[in-house]
């Protein structure tokens, strides 16, 4: 019976009942739900360090702020069911109003920030999008890659400011944003937390993704692969994590000679050759299915959609590929 305690007890008062509340709608750092429900931060953390002890809330650490998020539980079924069948009375109503209504506010805050780091950034995200063919372009012929297929369970690697689940989220079950940046991480949950879309946001590093093998059915990496200083471990972490038959999109340059990129924007690789991409997906199980190029500037930014292998596969369809340029 001591689970079943630990539950009563931990929602035996109206704080951690509040803090449940909250975190039905979104995810929140410790210092916000401090910030709504207008208690210290130490306090907070005893009341979710009760809800996490009894399965209620999971925490995640992300650079110096820790995040929290309902728990996917016994515990946490439970309490749904037991709160749609008990109503609030109208001053109960009223508390959670005032603190969904603090809530916008902590979202505008963060909006806010992201504004901020926008602004911060601007001058040399434009200079580097100048050498290339305009995002909207790229973006339409990743889309025509992938089609209109459901995705899954969908892993976005270097998510930035989340731009990629923000165009494919409403074909895939759960989209899950990763990046090293914790500053990152906090622009694309301004910007995606909004739009309700099912996200998790998640720290961490693409030569060691944090995450079971196979656990992903779509893998997207956007304009990342050249921070690597080992391409090949990042292309082996990508086919541990997804499942026999699942799918990776790649989007980075084609070979290039800006040694200005490497020295001020912090690329560690000046471009990928086709030749060497295929060598390393075949290396670890992946076939590329589609290639597209896209010209237009001074750099050629090119596409690779890739599969993993799955037990059905037979080797005679294997180095096959449709090639598709445009602009050149």
């Amino acid at each position: 019976m001591n689970a079943a305690l630990d539950i009563f007890r931990a929602l035996a008062d109206p704080t951690r009942l509040r803090i449940m509340a909250l975190l039905e709608t979104v995810e929140l750092a410790i210092g916000e739900v401090a910030q709504i429900i207008g208690q210290s931060q130490p306090r907070v953390s005893r009341h979710v360090r009760i809800l996490a002890e009894a399965g209620l809330v999971e925490r995640r650490k992300e650079g110096g702020w820790v995040f929290l998020r309902i728990a996917d539980s016994d515990a946490v079924r439970g309490y749904r069911a037991w709160s749609a069948a008990v109503p609030l009375d109208e001053a109960e109503r009223a508390v959670v109003a005032a603190d969904r209504s603090a809530l916008a506010s902590i979202h505008e805050e963060r909006n806010a920030a992201a504004r901020r780091y926008f602004d911060d950034h601007a001058g040399e995200w434009d200079r580097i999008r100048s050498l290339y063919a305009p995002d909207g372009e790229i973006e339409a012929a990743m889309a025509a890659l992938l089609g209109e297929r459901p995705l899954g369970r969908m892993l976005d690697i270097g998510t930035g400011t989340g731009r990629m689940i923000e165009l494919f989220a409403r074909q895939a079950d759960i989209a899950v944003a990763l990046d090293r940046s914790s500053e990152m991480l906090r622009v694309a949950r301004a910007k995606l937390v909004p739009q309700g879309s099912p996200v998790d946001f998640i720290q961490g590093d693409f030569n060691a993704l944090p995450f079971d093998p196979q656990s992903f059915d779509t893998v997207i990496l956007h304009q990342v692969l050249h921070y690597a200083r080992t391409p090949q471990r990042v292309i082996g972490e990508v086919a541990r994590v997804l499942r026999p038959g699942g799918i990776a999109l790649l989007a980075d340059f084609a070979p290039h000679l800006r040694e200005d990129l490497r020295a001020d924007a912090a690329h560690a690789r000046l471009g990928f050759a086709d030749d060497q991409m295929r060598a390393w997906f075949a290396a670890e199980g992946l076939q590329i299915e589609r290639r597209s190029e896209i010209g237009g500037g001074e750099l050629t930014v090119c596409l690779w959609l890739a599969r993993r292998r799955s037990d059905s596969d037979t080797g005679g369809g294997w180095g096959n590929s449709d090639t598709i340029r445009q602009a050149a």
